[in-house]
């Protein structure tokens, strides 16, 4: 389906019955719509579960960068939500999108029922570090318009994604990588980067639905940003994915699968 927003039109994949609870899910960056899908398919037996694909990735193009700021991002995606049928929806993401995500609770919580973050933050509190972190982004961007392929090879060679390269699924995931648009993407990691949000820490506490927290235990700085979180939100649990890194929902899928499945359950009562 596409749903049209002031500046967007969002490509949004969707599984299960429409008269379900819904579940909306936001990738990372570089990914799509298709890094939930596995995990969609197995949550729409008991869920109606949307997957969109975020500015700059998959099917959603930015046709003027200025539409492109973290903070627009956020209001549109709240206007993309407030299109879906049903009652308020669980809302999940992943890195990119967990910040996405976490602004988008912090701003309208009232739009949801509770929020699943994984592998992500709320954004870097030290003013200076922001810029730093924002010029260091620019210079990816550059990098990866320059040569994508090359940027490619560069990124999943990072620490954070030590766990991921030995994963079965990881040529898979960067044929799918691959095809995504250098252009879009940099104006995406430009735009959009945790230099240029702002920081959402302060938020935390006030955020009254319940939270689920989920880092991979190899990824030792998202499990005590994790850690922090969970010590400023009131509603909130932290789960620990063993034997993986940053990218639980790939490397451990059934159990994140299962953790997601746990706590959407408490809340909805359903008999799985």
């Amino acid at each position: 389906m596409i749903a049209e927003t002031r500046d967007f039109r969002f490509s949004v994949a969707s599984y299960g019955n429409p008269d379900l609870q819904p579940v909306v899910f936001l990738h990372g960056f570089l990914g799509s719509s298709q890094d939930w899908k596995t995990v969609a398919s197995t949550l729409a037996h008991h869920y109606t579960v949307y997957l969109p694909d975020l500015p700059g990735h998959g099917n959603t193009m930015i046709t003027d960068a200025a539409t492109c700021s973290f903070e627009n991002v956020v209001e549109n995606l709240a206007d993309m939500i407030r299109q879906l049928p049903g009652p308020p929806p669980h809302l999940a993401g992943y890195s990119m999108g967990g910040r996405l995500a976490l602004a988008l609770l912090c701003c309208v919580p009232e739009l949801f029922r509770s929020g699943v973050i994984v592998s992500s933050s709320p954004g870097i509190a030290d003013r200076a570090k922001r810029r730093l972190r924002a010029e260091s982004d620019d210079r990816l961007a550059s990098n990866l318009k320059e040569d994508f392929c090359g940027f490619l090879d560069y990124w999943y060679a990072l620490p954070l994604f030590a766990e991921l390269r030995k994963h079965a699924s990881f040529s898979e995931i960067l044929d799918k990588r691959r095809k995504n648009c250098p252009d879009q993407l940099a104006l995406a990691l430009k735009k959009m980067s945790t230099g240029r949000q702002p920081s959402y820490w302060n938020c935390l506490e006030n955020i009254r639905l319940p939270l689920l927290f989920i880092a991979g235990e190899k990824d030792t700085k998202y499990v005590e940003i994790g850690r922090q979180m969970v010590n400023l939100c009131p509603d909130s649990i932290l789960e620990i994915i063993p034997g993986c890194g940053h990218t639980p929902q790939f490397e451990q899928r059934r159990m994140v699968t299962g953790r997601l499945l746990n706590f959407f359950n408490t809340l909805d009562h359903h008999d799985l």
